[in-house]
């Protein structure tokens, strides 16, 4: 396979997208630079741009390291009054930011905080993709707030209202690094363990590596992740995408695909966990045996 970043690395977005290429996105800031100590949880607001510049140079690296080839900006709530909504929860909003973007001449991306429910006002998934292509996006999907499995069937409801619709646009998806399917309409915010207690729900890389799989089948070409999505779980997209991809992301120099790594441990039990079998099978524990396995949302 090629190095990472493969031949045609300069290409644009839409280019890219068009030849059906996968995009792989990058991953969590505001949770994980508050998990290493450089945001302030509450307001979420990037103040670590300007105060630790190179943490945030240092996150970037790590995704680009684990095979993203997109690095966004980490200017989330960075204005005056703070995005209140956290913006895009309603497609009229969405629709707005779109038709402003596009009169730059830029190729214009919009996801939404949605799950199959659909907005805060009730449009479908559907009916909210059709929008915003309408007008202006060339790539729509759903960001945040829900976990891979939630956030793919989402995805599903969208592509069916853009082919119903006759509408045409690329695919894009960025789910939660954690497993959500208890949460209501408002995603993961209105769970009792949010912020400070999401860690159980953690995806692990073979999870990622499902997601990444099943969003590829449905068509998705661009996929990332948002809050929670670490680094290595980047790279489990970049690895189970590698074959369309044609090549492995750097990072994957010290990992043994499925666990093939574990060949060399000394204990004979754990050198037979490295297959693939085991891991796409294995059903983990969370070590916690008086916790429920769902919980109740606040709103």
């Amino acid at each position: 396979m090629a190095p990472a970043g493969g031949p045609g690395a300069k290409k644009g977005i839409l280019e890219r997208l068009e030849n059906g290429e996968v995009v792989v996105g990058d991953g969590s800031f505001l949770l994980t630079l508050e998990k290493r100590g450089y945001v302030k949880a509450g307001l979420w607001t990037p103040e670590a741009v300007v105060e630790y510049p190179n943490a945030v140079r240092q996150l970037h690296m790590e995704f680009l390291r684990a095979g993203s080839n997109v690095m966004q900006t980490f200017t989330f709530s960075a204005n005056e009054d703070n995005m209140e909504s956290k913006y895009f929860e309603h497609a009229e909003e969405a629709m707005w930011a779109v038709e402003v973007l596009k009169a730059l001449g830029k190729p214009v991306a919009a996801t939404m905080c949605i799950g199959p429910d659909g907005d805060m006002h009730g449009v479908s998934p559907g009916e909210c993709a059709v929008k915003l292509v309408k007008a202006g996006a060339a790539i729509v999907g759903v960001n945040c707030r829900f976990g891979p499995s939630t956030s793919l069937k989402t995805m599903k409801l969208m592509k069916a209202g853009l082919q119903a619709a006759g509408s045409k646009a690329h695919l894009m998806v960025q789910s939660l690094g954690f497993h959500t399917p208890d949460c209501g309409k408002g995603g993961f915010v209105d769970l009792p363990e949010y912020p400070f207690g999401l860690e159980p729900r953690a995806a692990t890389r073979w999870d990622i590596q499902k997601y990444a799989r099943e969003a590829y089948k449905l068509g998705v070409r661009y996929i990332g992740g948002c809050c929670g999505f670490e680094p290595y779980h980047i790279r489990a997209i970049a690895e189970e995408l590698a074959p369309e991809r044609g090549f492995w992301p750097p990072a994957s120099d010290k990992h043994g695909s499925w666990g093939s790594s574990l060949n060399m441990h000394t204990k004979p039990w754990i050198r037979a966990r490295a297959r693939r079998e085991y891991w796409e099978n294995l059903l983990p524990a969370s070590g916690r045996p008086f916790c429920p396995s769902l919980s109740q949302p606040d709103v």
